[in-house]
């Protein structure tokens, strides 16, 4: 089995793109969601029809953010004009902008699994020892932070307060584009409700940013808080390792791997996040290394057992809830 350079250098046979496809994918996904946001407002049918309609706009979002994910990665649709500003336009209306996306996301993938109190482009993990040092004041963030009700209601915590209205605050000339979206995302919200009333407000914009954003925030938790993923310290970290020990590969249905962009074969991506979102399966089933990787799926079991987890127990090589620090 390969490891290190050799393993990476092998993974580059899969970081090129088709440009046809890309540009299919792309149109296609915003074609469907914008069809499914004009059907919920303007389509003279009952409120009943419309709701599935918003549910299924919600998953196409996913599919879009993470289309929009793949971009900025450098992995698709380079060295075209028109899509630096279409993904921009993206980033924009999906509460992204691309100045604090790009920022914090990097450093996610320079820094997975390391264990870290701040969190930057991440969930804060710490050690059980680390965690009893830490103020009464910095325990409560810390386990906030990782909440399953934080991590469900990512439209408001992750999303609007985090990725921009702290962005902006924090430094407002660095991030003008956190604050766009923000405005553009309100204004849409208020012409919807003037224009149409609560209820399609509801479903045409809350719904479906609540389904887009809960899903988001939860996979980007599990995926890396998961039963069996390892979290190292700086000098024991290497980024292979962090690829295929502390990123999971997240089972879905056809279905659900289509819109989520095949974002379940998570390690693949960490391993090389210059592969497509439609090549990642080919690269997986073609490099051996991939195949035996710690596992996780949309099954309540394995969400409650991912939620559980709270701390990394270095001596027993595992992540733990909180009652087990307790004994």
């Amino acid at each position: 089995m390969r490891s290190g350079r050799e393993l990476l250098t092998a993974s580059k046979l899969y970081a090129s793109e088709n440009k046809l496809r890309s540009w299919v994918e792309v149109l296609l996904t915003l074609f469907l969601s914008g069809l499914a946001l004009a059907f919920i407002l303007f389509a003279p049918v009952s409120i009943y029809i419309k709701i599935p309609v918003s549910i299924v706009n919600g998953l196409l979002y996913v599919r879009v953010f993470v289309i929009y994910h793949d971009y900025q990665h450098r992995a698709i649709l380079q060295n075209s004009t028109i899509a630096i500003w279409l993904m921009r336009a993206v980033g924009v209306y999906v509460l992204a902008p691309e100045m604090v996306w790009r920022r914090t996301h990097e450093y996610h993938h320079n820094n997975n699994s390391k264990l870290s109190i701040s969190g930057i482009g991440s969930y804060p993990t710490v050690s059980t020892k680390r965690y009893l040092t830490l103020t009464k004041k910095q325990k409560f963030i810390y386990l906030i932070n990782r909440h399953p009700a934080t991590i469900l209601l990512g439209y408001v915590t992750l999303f609007i307060y985090w990725l921009n209205l702290k962005s902006f605050v924090q430094s407002p000339t660095k991030h003008l584009d956190s604050l766009l979206a923000l405005v553009v995302h309100f204004a849409a919200a208020y012409f919807i409700w003037l224009n149409f009333g609560w209820i399609i407000l509801l479903f045409a914009w809350i719904v479906p940013f609540s389904i887009t954003f809960g899903m988001g925030a939860y996979l980007f938790y599990c995926q890396h808080n998961f039963p069996g993923a390892t979290f190292r310290e700086n000098q024991d970290w290497t980024y292979d390792n962090a690829a295929l020990s502390s990123t999971s590969y997240m089972v879905m249905s056809p279905a659900m791997n289509w819109f989520t962009a095949n974002i379940g074969y998570h390690h693949v991506h960490h391993l090389n996040s210059r592969i497509p979102f439609y090549r990642l399966l080919e690269a997986m089933k073609e490099m051996p290394e991939l195949h035996h990787v710690g596992k996780t799926s949309w099954k309540i079991s394995d969400m409650i057992g991912c939620f559980r987890l709270k701390l990394w127990d270095a001596e027993n090589g595992k992540m733990i809830p909180m009652s087990e620090l307790q004994k």
